[in-house]
């Protein structure tokens, strides 16, 4: 592994999470897509109240030590740096217990950058492994209990918001998990009011795909702690899903793209909910010819 985040910053105009980052083309390439992406997906869905007279928001933005959340919370220090996100950050790491979970990677890590931080210890890897009969897969009860315990963490910091590194293609294979094993058109949303109506759950990676995260935090050395819980069974439903894309990717490429642009049109008179579009209305007293589908 490169060892490209040990040193201070050689200048006072990069932030120390991009000390030592690649001067090729390509990943300045990168590094401009990914800033760009995360600040339409914050703008498109509101994550910023920039009222002037809005209270300055906080986020916790949840760090698990995978490629994911190490690019969230570069390109969101990266925005904060250049002063094009009013917030405050505080990153925060969930040590669940997990047997052989390098503890002082992360907090080592955030300390050499300046970053502000928590790190917190629960022990729910001990719970989803008693609660969770043999065969069965860990992943709901996992992240449950690990949004519990961020959530109580934000209100403890004075948070507004939790911020997590879901990006494109997890939405895409939630969406499909939902289709083919829920029955339903949904997936995960951009932003969300917790059922308090004290906290929002923003994910700010939206639209970034997998494949730029991984290319982002590869190239720049930073120290991947896998997962060893939900991440080592195998036979999720997810896993199945990823192979599916990846096929299709392969297949036709550009695919995946297409198919989240989908999700961004939804046109509900096209669709077959009756609580997202008045059919009954259609032809009746209601004037609402321009909203009649045309026929295809």
């Amino acid at each position: 592994m490169p060892d490209t985040f040990h040193d201070a910053p050689e200048s006072d105009d990069i932030h120390a999470l991009f000390h030592g980052a690649p001067k090729t083309t390509e990943f300045r390439k990168l590094r401009k897509r990914l800033v760009r992406e995360t600040r339409e997906a914050i703008d498109r869905y509101g994550m910023v109240d920039r009222t002037s007279d809005a209270p300055r928001a906080k986020w916790l933005v949840c760090l698990s030590g995978g490629k994911d959340s190490y690019t969230l919370l570069a390109v969101l220090t990266e925005l904060q740096w250049r002063g094009l996100l009013p917030v405050d950050l505080l990153a925060c790491n969930l040590d669940q217990g997990q047997p052989g979970f390098p503890a002082t990677v992360l907090p080592e890590f955030l300390d050499r950058m300046g970053v502000p931080h928590r790190i917190e210890y629960r022990d729910t890897y001990s719970v989803v492994k008693d609660k969770v009969p043999e065969g069965r897969t860990y992943c709901a009860l996992c992240s449950r209990l690990r949004r519990a315990n961020l959530y109580r963490i934000a209100r403890e910091e004075g948070c507004t918001s939790v911020v997590l590194g879901h990006h494109r293609d997890d939405i895409l294979e939630t969406f499909f998990l939902n289709l083919f094993h829920g029955g339903k058109i949904a997936t995960m949303p951009p932003k969300l009011l917790n059922d308090e109506g004290d906290l929002t759950l923003l994910r700010p990676l939206a639209h970034i795909a997998e494949a730029d995260c991984d290319a982002f935090a590869r190239a720049m050395g930073y120290p991947i702690i896998p997962c060893d819980l939900c991440g080592s069974q195998d036979g999720l439903q997810r896993q199945v899903i990823k192979r599916m894309l990846d096929d299709w990717e392969a297949r036709v490429p550009g695919r995946r793209a297409k198919m989240f642009s989908a999700l961004t049109q939804v046109r509900p008179s096209h669709m077959l909910d009756p609580a997202l579009f008045d059919f009954a209305g259609l032809g009746g007293d209601h004037d609402n010819s321009s909203d009649i589908p045309r026929l295809r």
